[in-house]
């Protein structure tokens, strides 16, 4: 059997493609990037793409899906809130063929807005979840979740975290399965969600829930490491790699199928101990789940309610191992914080802001860093398309004084996946204000991905480039300028002229991302 070293994510769509896997999609967001990817990379028989938002993609694969197709959507944790409307409605309808879902969560936010634990939409959705612990179950999980999505007529959520997503591991190389493509017969009460047909398939989903859970308790995914009895520790994901690295000799319970989660699993484990732990990061999902069952874990009272666990913490919280808090190196290092690349396009955009003395409502991408220094030439910034919704929100609060003296700063690919209805918002409710939509001609955030501005697919083929220009024009744009951000003089002569405008602007500011060019 071949081996290979993969990340996490390599091996998810290593998986997939093991699996049978036909149509994958996603949008690019840092950590669960690379699985579509090394799909379009390396498995070329696989239809990967990457659509214009999370809502777009899960929907594409949920289309495919019921169509007959063994289908996986990838996206961040904030992606799938993205996505949540098409997630519990899907849950409803169930699949034909298999449905994965990979859900790739962000603790100590390194790349994201936040740092939500999404193991509560698996019991929000009523969707069963599972969590790999290292690359090689990444592979394997993946390959059990479409076989589990079909055997009971459910989507399945796969979570990973960073560490997994891009932590590399040994994994083993198995034949792709031949899976034919399911003929798709037509059944409106089951693929059409009017309320008559919802409340039948509510039944069926809580009827799935009952026969999940009995699985769950079964499933060899949760297993029970019995070492001394003194002390058991309930962990699931990569909290059990910390666990077994540091306390080796202590009773584990690990679970990775983790909703539903398994009573008497735990029932059993608990009973069987002393003192009952539970490590696990962010949220206290299993902890919280094992209390109401009567039991009194020691968890989030020793263990950071916030940002990722490392083994140190883990160490010092269940041993009471002191680490020196001296730095290692006694000389003074510079701060090094993250910064726009030297002579990246939206530099200029912001010298010039700054200089205007605007107020800013930013948005999600590079150019968010135009919030710290040199620049400190943003002022607002909440999820995907905000900036727009936000400036017009900012003008209708302080009216046209703050419309003459703000903009909305948003970049390409975050227009298209969404900033395209919050322009039209602007422009329907009679908003003045200007918004700078910055093309550098990718989607430079999170690795130099393709998107709809770009002409081309993620699999390289060419493809219609979506004009920027006609497009604010159609939503009824009147004044729209492009302009190359290098000539400040000529670019800041456009904001003042459009900033002081009546009436809802659009300023294109274009150029190539430096390294792209």
């Amino acid at each position: 059997m071949q081996r290979k070293i993969l990340l996490g994510n390599e091996a998810i769509a290593r998986g997939a493609y093991e699996a049978g896997c036909r149509v994958a999609t996603a949008y690019p967001g840092t950590p669960s990037t690379e699985i579509l990817e090394a799909m379009a990379a390396a498995y070329r028989g696989i239809k990967s793409q990457w659509s214009p938002n999370e809502k777009v993609a899960l929907e594409v694969a949920c289309g495919a899906a019921i169509a007959g197709a063994r289908s996986l959507a990838a996206m961040k944790h904030v992606g799938l809130n993205v996505a949540a409307d098409p997630l519990f409605t899907f849950s409803y309808t169930g699949v034909n063929a298999g449905l994965v879902i990979i859900n790739a969560d962000d603790p100590n936010a390194w790349s994201s807005q936040n740092e939500q634990d999404n193991r509560h939409y698996a019991r929000a959705a009523k969707l069963p979840m599972i969590e790999p612990s290292d690359p090689a179950e990444a592979k394997e999980y993946t390959k059990y979740a479409f076989d589990l999505s079909e055997e009971y007529d459910r989507p399945v959520l796969v979570r990973i975290t960073t560490r997994i997503a891009h932590s590399q591991g040994i994994v083993a190389l198995d034949d792709p399965k031949d899976v034919p493509l399911k003929p798709f017969v037509r059944n409106p009460q089951k693929f059409v969600m009017l309320p008559s047909h919802a409340r039948p398939r509510h039944i069926f989903i809580e009827e799935q829930l009952v026969k999940l859970k009995a699985l769950s308790n079964a499933s060899p995914l949760n297993r029970i490491e019995m070492g001394k009895t003194k002390r058991g520790i309930i962990t699931n994901g990569v909290a059990y790699q910390y666990v077994k690295e540091t306390c080796p000799e202590d009773s584990i319970l690990r679970i990775g199928f983790i909703w539903p989660l398994p009573d008497d699993l735990i029932r059993t484990f608990a009973d069987s101990v002393d003192e009952l732990y539970v490590v696990e990061e962010l949220d206290p999902f299993i902890e919280d789940y094992v209390r109401a069952m009567g039991y009194a874990p020691i968890g989030k009272k020793i263990i950071p309610l916030t940002f990722e666990l490392t083994p140190e913490i883990v160490d010092k919280a269940l041993n009471g191992t002191t680490y020196p808090t001296a730095p290692l190196y006694s000389g003074t290092i510079p701060p090094r914080p993250p910064a726009l690349c030297k002579g990246c396009p939206h530099g200029f955009v912001f010298d010039v802001l700054k200089k205007l003395d605007v107020t800013v409502n930013g948005d999600i991408g590079c150019y968010t860093l135009a919030a710290l220094p040199p620049y400190n030439a943003m002022h607002s910034q909440g999820c995907m398309g905000a900036s727009i919704s936000m400036h017009l929100g900012f003008e209708k609060a302080q009216g046209d004084e703050m419309a003459r003296n703000s903009v909305a700063v948003i970049g390409d690919s975050t227009f298209i996946h969404s900033g395209i209805t919050p322009l039209i918002d602007l422009v329907y409710n009679k908003g003045t204000g200007t918004v700078l939509i910055l093309d550098n001609r990718v989607t430079a955030m999170t690795g130099h991905q393709e998107n709809p501005v770009t002409g081309k697919t993620l699999m390289g083929e060419d493809t219609y480039e979506i004009k920027l220009e006609e497009l604010c024009r159609a939503v009824g744009v009147k004044r729209v300028r492009v302009v190359d951000p290098k000539n400040t003089a000529e670019f800041e002569a456009v904001v003042r002229e459009e900033v002081a405008a009546p009436e809802p602007s659009v300023i294109i500011s274009l150029r190539k991302c430096i390294l792209k060019k």
